[in-house]
């Protein structure tokens, strides 16, 4: 045979047997990880969401929580659902495109957008007004709900988020390479989930670093729905396009006057915190900034019950959020978790000039 024919069908059967392995590898992350709440179809998307009522007790107002890049409903839903039970009627989704969430016909990719369609889940399940906490790219969106539904807020509490341009703009590689059009749809329907498989324990390491991955996180939290062709690229989307929004929205973020808490650690290595975090407490006029010593990107898992308090603090309760930081400090001062693997990030401080 031909030596450039027999590379060519070589190719081919390679192809071929990755998409087959991403297919049965997609069917058996579904398999394993059904959907755990209702649907809706909101602007068009069919969205997944988990509803949970006020208890009779309740002292607090609706919270709606709004996940980061690569999760769903569950990520904020296992460590926060249990401390805030009976005490504030609660919703949690997938963000659309992401864990079961369809992303629907109509422009969902970005922050601006799926704000929109949390605004219309809202009135779909009677919610006329709630405290808005996103972790991460949730970060974004919370600020798009904050500007552009400031009816439906009552206050704001950022997470690690991710809300401002960063030096130069860039995010992974492959993240952009799944934008592009047919090589894009070609790699997430072949490569993305053997490849993120081998990675995800890894990666997820250097999310949480310096702090300990819980050892039922990747599966509790159903981590493995994003390696799904589809929910990659929708993933990838968001990501790829996050620096062009931010460009736009940052300077406008003044114009939110909801009460604010931002939470945010000093050993993040996903996003540059004194660009995004100093950022928001500078631009929205009153917003708090709660720093931690020795926090990674995940204050949702290893500080939920400042997390809490950061939502008591919104709704108008007296609490002393810096005193409820240096408990946590004391408590995880000790971490190290992946040191010498996951690389610190830090911002030049020519980057801190205001927008």
């Amino acid at each position: 045979m031909n030596p450039i024919y027999a590379t060519l069908a070589f190719l081919l059967a390679l192809v071929f047997t990755l998409a087959g392995v991403t297919r049965a590898g997609s069917w058996l992350i579904e398999r394993r990880n059904p959907p755990i709440g209702d649907f809706a179809d909101i602007n068009g998307a069919r969205i997944h969401y988990v509803h949970i009522p006020a208890g009779e007790n309740a002292e607090m107002p609706p919270i709606v929580f709004i996940h980061g890049a690569s999760a769903n409903l569950r990520d904020q839903m296992l460590p926060l659902r249990p401390l805030l039970e009976g005490r504030a009627e609660m919703l949690f989704f997938d963000r659309p495109g992401a864990g079961w969430s369809a992303r629907g016909p109509g422009n969902n990719e970005t922050p601006s957008a799926q704000a929109s369609t949390i605004a219309t889940l809202m009135d779909h399940l009677g919610i006329r007004k709630a405290i808005i906490a996103g972790h991460s790219f949730g970060g974004s969106v919370t600020t798009a709900f904050g500007r552009e539904h400031p009816d439906k807020t009552l206050g704001l509490v950022f997470m690690a988020p991710a809300t401002h341009p960063w030096p130069g703009g860039a995010t992974a590689w492959y993240y952009n390479l799944t934008t592009i059009p047919i090589v894009g749809r070609l790699f997430s329907e072949t490569l993305t989930y053997p490849s993120g498989t081998l990675q995800m324990n890894a990666a997820t390491a250097c999310v949480f670093a310096p702090n300990k991955v819980p050892d039922f996180y990747v599966a509790g939290v159903a981590i493995p729905l994003v390696l799904r062709p589809n929910a990659f690229r929708a993933n990838a989307t968001d990501v790829a396009g996050l620096y062009r929004y931010t460009l736009d929205a940052a300077p406008h973020y003044r114009d939110i006057k909801a009460p604010t808490v931002v939470i945010s650690g000093d050993r993040d290595k996903v996003v540059y915190a004194t660009i995004h975090s100093v950022g928001l407490v500078r631009d929205i006029a009153g917003a708090e900034l709660v720093w931690v010593r020795n926090l990674g990107h995940k204050p949702d898992w290893i500080a939920p019950d400042l997390v809490v308090g950061a939502i008591e603090k919104v709704a108008g309760r007296d609490v002393d959020l810096q005193a409820m930081a240096k408990a946590v400090e004391i408590r995880i001062a000790g971490d190290t978790y992946g040191a010498g693997k996951c690389a610190d990030i830090k911002a030049p401080e020519a980057e801190l000039a205001p927008i």
